[in-house]
Parts: structure tokens; C-alpha cells; sequence
């Protein structure tokens, strides 16, 4: 599958995502099981959109795998990928979104994210996400920090996942910068 095989869309933002990706999620969530060799064997087949996520573990084996693949020529550049990660409710807050992000570029090892994306329109106490342990979401003042992280080059496009259409409708209604996905 070459670059010219590749389906795209181009998002609100303007940049162009490939329409298929590989996801990362590990079944349980856990840093016990490695899926580098995976990862870099789809890159080898032509995947160049990888989804993942904090709560998958699964963040820095996809920048192990991408620093040994830029290395041995399988990419010849980090922009020959799109990298979607997203931020997990015990981070869903104004405060935590810019320190979630900037941790998850470190495991990634990248300097950016393609897309970023609110994980759930909730937050939590813990990483458990137990009924007792889901707590409101600042809608507004966390899709503020996701602009400013989008503002300040950290990622090149923002967006939500498993939002609701009355979610999304309020996000829309406060929003500077749209909403480039709902996945």
C-alpha cells in the first residue's frame, strides 16, 4: 500500500488524514505487552495513520517503533505520518490538558500530534473508570486548553470522541477552533 494507494480527507484544519489508521489499544490496558513489532510491520506494509491513546500504554512503543523506522529508512520523515493520541478523563481539565499533552509527546518521542482528541466528554478521579469515579467535564475551559495546545503548534488539528450529538452541539456553541473529528 504506497502513498498513492492512500485514501484521504482533508479536515477543518486543513490538513489531510489518511482514512485508514491503526489502532494501538492493548487488551487489558498495560506497558507488560509490547506492539512495536506490530506497529513497525505496518508501517512497512504502508500505514502511515496510528491511533492511540494515554490510557492504551501503548503511547511509547509507537515512538519506540517510529524512531527505529525513521532510522532504518522505512520513513524518510516524521511528516510521512499522522498521529492521533488522545487526552484521558482523569486529564480533562483546563489545567491538565497542556501537562497530559506534553507527556504524551514525550513517550511519542515527537515534537507534535496530528490530532489530538477529548477521549470521553467526562472526567475521572482515576484512571478506573467506574461509575463512582466519573465526574463533570469544564467543557468549555478544557476545549480552551485544547485550543491553546493547537495555538502553540503542540498539535495540528483538536477533536472529541464518543461525544453525543447534544456534546457536540454544546461544544460547537463555545468553540474558537471546531472540532476537526468526532471518532
Amino acid at each position: 500500500m504506497g502513498e498513492e494507494d492512500m485514501r484521504f480527507v482533508v479536515l477543518n484544519s486543513g490538513h489531510k488524514m489518511p482514512l485508514v489508521a491503526m489502532g494501538t489499544s492493548k487488551t487489558p490496558f498495560g506497558e507488560d505487552v509490547s506492539i512495536k513489532g506490530p506497529i513497525l510491520e505496518a508501517m512497512m506494509v504502508g500505514y502511515r495513520h496510528f491511533d492511540t491513546a494515554s490510557v492504551y500504554k501503548s503511547e511509547r512503543d509507537l515512538g519506540e517503533a517510529v524512531a527505529q523506522a525513521l532510522v532504518t529508512g522505512v520513513l524518510r520523515s516524521r511528516a510521512d505520518l499522522f498521529i492521533t493520541s488522545k487526552l484521558w478523563t482523569t486529564d480533562a481539565y483546563p489545567e491538565g490538558v497542556l501537562l497530559a499533552l506534553r507527556e504524551t509527546l514525550k513517550r511519542l518521542q515527537v515534537e507534535y500530534l496530528d490530532l489530538y482528541l477529548i477521549h470521553f466528554p467526562a472526567r475521572s478521579k482515576t484512571a478506573e473508570f467506574g461509575k463512582e469515579e466519573i465526574l463533570p467535564i469544564d467543557l468549555e475551559g478544557t476545549w480552551k486548553a485544547m485550543e491553546e495546545c493547537c495555538k502553540m503548534g503542540l498539535t495540528k488539528s483538536i477533536g472529541v470522541s464518543n461525544f453525543s450529538c447534544k456534546k457536540l452541539q454544546d461544544l460547537l456553541a463555545i468553540a474558537t477552533i471546531p472540532p476537526a473529528v468526532n471518532q
